[in-house]
């Protein structure tokens, strides 16, 4: 499962130099982005790959309304629904995060922790898109079983993509990209729990990111 993460101070330089994608727009920093709002994405085309938002919330091209959209979507199923099945075939983006969230259940409240990679580097979720029929790009996120680090979060999680996870997801003519979906190794990973305001996808703060402190 995956639904908030983060995508903060972020260098057009560095983006460029990391994805190898063209960006030429600005980007606020985002603490706390949330369903039915922009993100930003990488895709591959004949001129190369660039950078580019899309609206969070699957909407195939086909749906007569575009709702809210489906944020996530089953690696295990994604080949075979055909609501994905044209997408994960023809579609397949990079979803750019430097950490997502989940919560824990704790007595009547749930408490959030924030998940990134160590030493907080941005990086890729695998994704798939298609066009809505009001003409806005939209994504949703693949998820997989979680790893045992995270299993006591959620039994999901987002599907993470190492540089050569990302080569061949991207890659029109890779044979097996579904053999990427898969959990993201729990020893390269750092967990840590957040202030309860990041509840709330109002606030969207550098409050949102910070570790509560141990009391």
């Amino acid at each position: 499962m995956c639904g908030r993460f983060s995508l903060g101070h972020i260098e057009e330089v560095w983006i460029k130099r990391r994805f190898h994608a063209g960006f030429d727009f600005e980007w606020e920093p985002r603490y706390n982005l949330a369903p039915k709002q922009p993100a930003l994405t990488v895709v591959a085309g004949e001129g190369g790959r660039k950078v580019m938002p899309m609206i969070w919330g699957f909407t195939p091209h086909w749906a007569k309304e575009s709702g809210p959209g489906i944020i996530n979507a089953r690696g295990e199923t994604v080949a075979e629904k055909p609501m994905f099945r044209s997408s994960f075939s023809k579609r397949r983006c990079l979803v750019l995060a430097d950490g997502f969230y989940e919560w824990k259940k704790a007595g009547g409240k749930k408490e959030p922790y924030r998940i990134i990679l160590k030493g907080g580097p941005v990086f890729s979720f695998a994704g798939i898109y298609d066009t809505s029929d009001g003409g806005d790009h939209t994504f949703a996120i693949l998820t997989t079983e979680s790893n045992p680090m995270l299993s006591f979060l959620h039994d999901r999680m987002p599907v993470i993509l190492d540089e050569k996870g990302e080569e061949e997801w991207l890659d029109p003519n890779a044979k097996d990209p579904k053999r990427l979906l898969v959990p993201y190794p729990g020893g390269k990973m750092e967990c840590y729990r957040v202030n309860e305001v990041v509840n709330s996808w109002k606030n969207d703060t550098p409050e949102c990111i910070e570790p509560v402190k141990s009391l």
